[in-house]
């Protein structure tokens, strides 16, 4: 007899299956709200404390698929963005075989430049990266801007801005935990293996030797079924590590992240042969407990970065130094965002 839990996976596994193939769904919608909500648990005590209340995190919870949900809008939608979900690494870790992700240009037009000379493109390719730093930046600025209107609803010279300012300051939540919980989507992506990888779907038409399965369902029948029935949020949990501090930047961020998942992609295929992903193979939950926790964990990672980089920010037109706010040398007035 079906408990209500592998109901709820059997029918949710009908409905991804159901889905066009190029539309990539960790991947499911389960795996996807342990990354996006363990990631939020772990938030620490110096984020800002509407982010850590038990609401906040349900939202981000549910916003962690969101990014999924919107697939099969149609075009233009769909085929712009359906390729930043997944990255195509080569076994040499080359995107399509062309760019290491050390080498990869800052924008998406000089990225796509760079694949169209090896007859590539960004949406055969994958932009996964470009979607977790593009995120990334826009959660800086949301973070500038909160730190701002908080306080010139303390500081500003009259009643009517600083109402205006407090008002912007509830309104900059919403944002916020909207924009964050999208985004954090990105790296629950980048913590599944076929997500970075050319064998997305199956080992595909590759030099196969260890003859690794080339089910084109098996991706979905993993981040799925699986993980649906299989992986319980409570020993993922234990697994997501502690905040881990990098004097680096939200790109070596990214590709580590990237690389971590991608070291994976062996592995998760030698596994599937000996039937780890199949009943309760305490292998292949083992391995998939990791990889959510990893995503978990780095989405944490990035979101911390991300609120401390935000006092290096600029807001208002024309633009002023956050610092200069924070320190009073600038008194925000309602004009400093733009009157009309």
């Amino acid at each position: 007899m079906f408990r209500l839990r592998n109901l709820a996976c059997l029918l949710l596994s009908m409905s991804v299956l159901a889905t066009p193939p190029s539309a990539p769904a960790f991947g499911g919608a389960t795996g996807h709200e342990f990354v996006s909500g363990l990631a939020a648990e772990a938030f620490p005590e110096d984020l800002p404390a509407f982010l850590r209340t038990p609401a906040a995190v349900a939202e981000i919870t549910v916003l962690g698929r969101e990014l999924d949900r919107s697939k099969g809008s149609g075009n233009p939608h769909d085929a712009e963005r359906d390729a930043g979900h997944f990255v195509h690494l080569d076994n040499d870790g080359l995107v399509g075989g062309v760019l290491a992700l050390e080498a990869l240009p800052l924008t998406r037009e000089a990225y796509n430049a760079a694949l169209s000379a090896k007859d590539k493109t960004q949406y055969k390719a994958g932009y996964l990266p470009y979607a977790i730093v593009d995120g990334w930046q826009k959660l800086v600025k949301d973070f500038g801007y909160w730190r701002a209107v908080s306080i010139g609803a303390k500081t500003a010279a009259t009643a009517a801005d600083r109402a205006w300012f407090d008002a912007d300051r509830q309104r900059r939540e919403v944002i916020i935990i909207r924009d964050l919980g999208v985004w954090t989507h990105c790296a629950g992506d980048a913590s599944q293996p076929m997500h970075v990888s050319v064998h997305v779907n199956g080992w595909g038409a590759y030099p196969n030797p260890q003859g690794f399965s080339n089910s084109r369902t098996l991706r979905v029948d993993y981040q799925s079924s699986f993980v649906c029935a299989r992986i319980n949020r409570a020993d993922v949990k234990r697994e997501v590590v502690p905040y881990r501090a990098c004097t680096c930047t939200i790109r070596d961020r990214m590709r580590a992240v990237i690389l971590d998942s991608h070291r994976s992609v062996v592995p998760f295929f030698e596994l599937e042969k000996l039937g780890a992903f199949t009943g309760d193979a305490k292998a292949g939950i083992a391995f998939t407990n990791t990889r959510i926790a990893s995503g978990a964990s780095s989405v944490r990672d990035m979101v911390v970065d991300a609120w401390r980089a935000s006092t290096d920010t600029n807001v208002g037109y024309p633009q002023i130094l956050l610092r200069d706010i924070e320190t009073g040398k600038h008194v925000l007035e309602r004009d400093d965002f733009g009157r009309d």
